[in-house]
């Protein structure tokens, strides 16, 4: 039985809205494209960010980064073994890459979490898991009352890995690359507003090279 099935589901009339926004938003955009399945929808935009800003992203994450930590269901050790820093929301460069995301799903920026830079570096992984929270835990609590539930989660690819890093959507069986500059989307809830379970997603281990990620969490509501 799966743990969200009867889990209460307070933000779901906010989370169709926000799907539904957000899938007719990247569904017409041309530059967006759509993964092929038909039990979640993921989407991937190329050449997002230019050169200039991946490079001076990398020089932020790395000037922040400290092990990475996870809201645990008693996981072992291990399950999350990258370094991670949330970025200054004041700093204007920082402002003008949250600007670009939040045009591109034409989302309030005040429902979007402080952005979190990740460094991979070789034999560092983050396994499975979901970016919803689950409404019976005890964490639950702080998070409803500071933006609610998860909607969309936007990651940014930041530079080619040599081997390795990819992001895994395990029960779909499919792989993303990193590619610096791509923005990848997903919708973290179904049509209906419930969770979507089929957007269990792992970062592989990196075998060759770091792997630098940025990633944007979006909420129900106003978050913070």
């Amino acid at each position: 039985m799966s743990p969200f099935r009867d889990a209460p589901a307070p933000d779901k009339k906010a989370l169709l809205k926000v799907g539904a926004h957000v899938r007719r938003r990247l569904n017409a955009d041309p530059r967006a494209y759509r993964l092929e399945t038909d039990k979640a929808e993921i989407w991937a935009v190329g050449e997002m960010f230019d050169e200039q800003e991946c490079c001076q992203l990398i020089a932020m994450i790395d000037r922040t980064a400290v092990p990475s930590q996870v809201l645990a269901h008693g996981e072992t050790e291990g399950w999350r073994t990258s370094s991670s820093g949330n970025v200054d929301p004041y700093e204007p460069f920082i402002q003008h890459i949250e600007s670009k995301i939040d045009a591109l799903l034409d989302l309030p920026h005040e429902y979007g979490e402080t952005m979190q830079g990740q460094r991979y570096e070789v034999g560092q992984q983050f396994k499975y898991h979901l970016d919803v929270f689950w409404t019976k835990s005890d964490y639950w609590k702080t998070e409803a009352t500071r933006g609610g539930q998860r909607t969309i989660t936007a990651m940014a690819y930041l530079n080619d890995v040599e081997e390795g890093g990819d992001t895994a959507f395990t029960t779909l069986g499919l792989s993303v690359k990193p590619k610096r500059g791509a923005l990848l989307i997903w919708n973290n809830n179904l049509p209906n507003g419930m969770p979507n379970e089929d957007t269990m997603h792992a970062g592989t281990p990196v075998v060759q090279g770091v792997k630098y990620v940025l990633t944007k969490w979006y909420r129900s509501r106003k978050w913070g």
